[in-house]
């Protein structure tokens, strides 16, 4: 019932959003007209011509809201009436093999709004918002391993490609550290359109509850995020150490793969493509201005990254990062990185190097981004890292994938 309700609504919500847009493209035109017909008419008949042209107007498109939400109210009341309230969503299958099957096709599309308008699921409360959620796999030991997906996703994303590249679909970072050193996989599941800053407190509350609640003493703590999930990750620390929050002793590592550090040239392009298209008053770029700036805050966030956050006294990091070519240093990667996130921004945030910690960085050639979180020299080097094999001048060389 919930998500339905949730779906239901967000159609609503696109219906408003649509009458605005075309309020948007409609004045924008009329806005042309009128300094047209100034140059020919005087001002008093063009400006009793434009209130009148504005008063219809708002009355067509107030009606059209007016109509859409009384039909939500409406339909609301059905769904209550002839519809159980659903179970808890059982929990995604973590295998490659799910790809295309109806129950993927739901997670990602769900791990995809989320992404594109999740700040407002928050807001309006919709039953799609994802929250912030944990979820541990297997028996607990002392060892755990917190898996933070990027933006658009959901943990299934950890296990993308699994059988190509791990040679089978059920293999992933987590179980494989879980045989080798004895980690506990955790995966988190969130809403990506959210502020990186709102997702980190959640997450550090939801650590929080996860080692007062553990059911074996909480030896080490390691938590490994995937482009905006390693953001998600450091902005979580960085409550934790303003708060004293009880799981920062237990945390000894964190791993951040494709990470934008110090932002992401894409989201900063598409920041400069919008204002330039609101500055031209014309109706396909003030509604495609429009469309740009509905992104979600969670997007908006990367332009910058975590530039300012410190790192943790004590803590050990790991940032490494993909190329799309076999050579790191080509200009071809050089200036696409990983596709997504270029080679210094996911070696971290640099000018904020200095303390009682230490930093580890890995370049992995032919390593796209997604690819990262299933691949299998990423996960030679998370294993030697995450065993405490820290040999920086290996781990600071580039590596082809």
């Amino acid at each position: 019932m919930r998500r339905w309700r949730g779906l239901k609504a967000l159609v609503h919500d696109a219906v408003d959003a649509t009458t605005d847009l075309v309020a948007e493209g409609h004045d924008s035109t009329a806005r042309t007209v009128v300094r047209l017909a100034k140059i020919v008419i005087a001002d008093g008949p063009v400006d009793t011509a434009e209130t009148a042209r504005r008063l219809a107007m708002d009355t067509v498109l107030g009606t059209v809201r007016f109509v859409n939400r009384g039909v939500e109210v409406v339909t609301d009341a059905g769904l209550e009436a002839v519809v159980a309230p659903e179970a808890d969503d059982p929990p995604m299958a973590l295998r490659s093999d799910a790809l295309g099957s109806a129950p993927w096709m739901g997670d990602a599309l769900l791990g995809a709004v989320n992404g594109v308008v999740g700040d407002h699921l928050h807001r309006r409360g919709n039953g799609l918002d994802l929250g912030m959620s944990l979820r541990a796999d297997g028996t607990p030991t002392g060892r755990i391993a917190v898996f933070v997906h990027g933006l658009t996703t959901t943990e299934w994303s950890w296990s993308f490609d699994a059988e190509r590249f791990l040679g089978d679909p059920a293999t992933n970072f987590g179980t494989l550290l879980r045989a080798d050193l004895a980690f506990t996989p955790v995966w988190a599941r969130y809403n990506t359109g959210r502020p990186i800053a709102a997702n980190g407190e959640l997450l550090s509350a939801e650590l929080s509850a996860l080692v007062a609640s553990w059911p074996v003493p909480v030896e080490e703590l390691v938590l490994i995020g995937h482009s905006m999930g390693g953001l998600v990750v450091r902005s979580a620390g960085d409550v934790a150490k303003r708060e004293s929050a009880a799981w920062l002793p237990s945390l000894t590592r964190v791993v951040c793969l494709g990470t934008p550090h110090q932002g992401a040239a894409l989201e900063r392009f598409g920041h400069a493509a919008a204002g330039v298209l609101d500055a031209v008053d014309h109706p396909a770029t003030r509604i495609s201005a429009s469309v740009i700036r509905a992104r979600s805050e969670g997007i908006q966030d990367l332009r910058y990254g975590l530039r300012d956050v410190p790192l943790i006294d004590g803590v050990a990091y790991g940032f490494f990062a993909g190329s799309i070519t076999k050579d790191p240093a080509h200009p071809m990667s050089a200036m696409l990185g990983d596709l997504l996130v270029r080679v210094p921004s996911a070696e971290g945030p640099h000018g904020l190097c200095e303390g009682n910690f230490s930093l580890h960085t890995a370049r992995f050639g032919g390593v796209r981004h997604h690819e990262l979180q299933v691949h299998p020299d990423v996960y030679a080097q998370v294993r030697r890292f995450c065993a405490g094999e820290f040999d920086a001048p290996a781990l600071a060389e580039s590596l082809d994938g």
